[in-house]
């Protein structure tokens, strides 16, 4: 998976290469969507969600640039590998997820593994999590129409916010890094991309 998707395709990030290398996809998944777990494809995880594709996951982890000492926010938690993959580059990773259910097999498999520094919440995503804002880094999951508020509100100072937009329907999503400085916030586009919509209100 690094040799033959990450590297070829722009993943520099050692620090990157090296997690997704040790972190075991196939224990996110269950069933016969196990024997598929490596396969540079989006994989469906029930209640309508996907687990995305090896090289979004760490070309959006990659974007962060993550110190260690960072807390991290992530919406849409799914089968939990993006938040252990996150887990394993700073100190510590609250996810929200809209699925009880999602949230509760994602919780049990991240404990199971023996991600500690990852916290899952059961809430509405586009509101964050002001609890423990404000966040270095906030990966969000799943496609927004519009960047949500409370989100930007949420990034510190110097931090990263990596969100799909949905700018043109029917169309494929545009991944947007946001980074937040003095001057206010900017962004640069990063590539299409095809995500599950964010679930508001």
């Amino acid at each position: 998976m690094v040799a033959e998707q990450l590297i070829p395709h722009g993943v520099t990030d050692e620090r990157v290469l090296h997690v997704m290398s040790e972190i075991p996809r196939e224990k996110f998944l269950t069933g016969r969507a196990r024997r598929h777990a490596y396969e540079d494809r989006a994989l469906a995880i029930g209640c309508g969600q996907t687990i995305s594709q090896p090289l979004v996951v760490a070309l959006m982890t990659q974007a962060l640039n993550l110190k260690p000492d960072a807390i991290v926010l992530e919406i849409g938690t799914g089968s939990g590998y993006q938040a252990a993959i996150l887990s394993r580059l700073c100190r510590r990773v609250v996810t929200i997820e809209r699925e009880a259910a999602l949230a509760e097999q994602a919780s049990a498999t991240l404990r199971r593994l023996g991600f500690d520094n990852v916290e899952v919440a059961v809430a509405d995503g586009s509101m964050g999590w002001p609890a423990e804002a404000p966040f270095d880094g906030i990966l969000v999951a799943c496609a927004a129409r519009e960047v949500p508020p409370a989100l930007v509100d949420q990034v510190a100072e110097g931090g990263r916010l990596v969100i799909p937009v949905h700018v043109v329907p029917d169309e494929p999503q545009d991944l947007r890094l946001y980074t937040k400085n003095e001057g206010g916030v900017t962004y640069r586009s990063l590539f299409p991309v095809l995500f599950v919509p964010l679930r508001t209100g």
